[in-house]
C-alpha cells in the first residue's frame, strides 16, 4: 500500500456509497467487507479499493443475490487464486438468475405498454 493512498472515514464512506455506518459495520461483522484498516485510536479507515468492493457488493445486491452468497463469494476471493472456479460458477448463477428476472419483467413490460396503449387510444376517442 502506498503511503499516499487516500483513507476515508467511516462516515466518508457511507457519504460516498449510500450505506449506512451501520450497514457498512455490519457488512464487516460478518464477512462481507475484507479487514478494514484502523487508525492508531480504533477509527476504520477505509481505502480506494474498499470503495470499488463495495461498489461490486452493491451491483450482487442489486442482482438479488442473497447475502449468504455474497459473503461466500468474499471468503472465497480471500481464499486465494485457487477458489476461480467456485467463484466462476457463483456469478454464472446469478448471471442465470439476473436473466431470469429480465426475461419476466420483459414480459411485464409488454403487458403494461398494451394496457397503455388501450387508455391512450380511448383517451383519443
Amino acid at each position: 500500500m502506498s503511503l499516499t493512498e487516500t483513507r476515508y472515514t467511516i462516515g466518508e464512506v457511507a457519504e460516498r456509497t449510500g450505506l449506512s455506518a451501520h450497514t457498512l459495520r455490519w457488512y464487516e461483522r460478518i464477512g462481507l467487507m475484507p479487514h478494514v484498516d484502523r487508525s492508531h485510536s480504533g477509527q476504520r479507515r477505509f481505502s480506494d479499493r474498499d470503495l470499488d468492493w463495495l461498489a461490486f457488493v452493491g451491483k450482487l445486491r442489486a442482482t438479488g443475490m442473497a447475502v449468504a452468497d455474497m459473503v461466500r463469494y468474499a471468503e472465497l476471493v480471500r481464499a486465494g487464486d485457487h477458489t476461480f472456479d467456485e467463484r466462476r460458477e457463483l456469478l454464472e448463477r446469478t448471471r442465470r438468475d439476473v436473466l431470469a428476472r429480465i426475461d419476466e419483467l420483459t414480459g411485464t413490460l409488454a403487458v403494461l405498454d398494451r394496457k397503455i396503449g388501450i387508455y391512450t387510444g380511448r383517451a383519443r376517442s
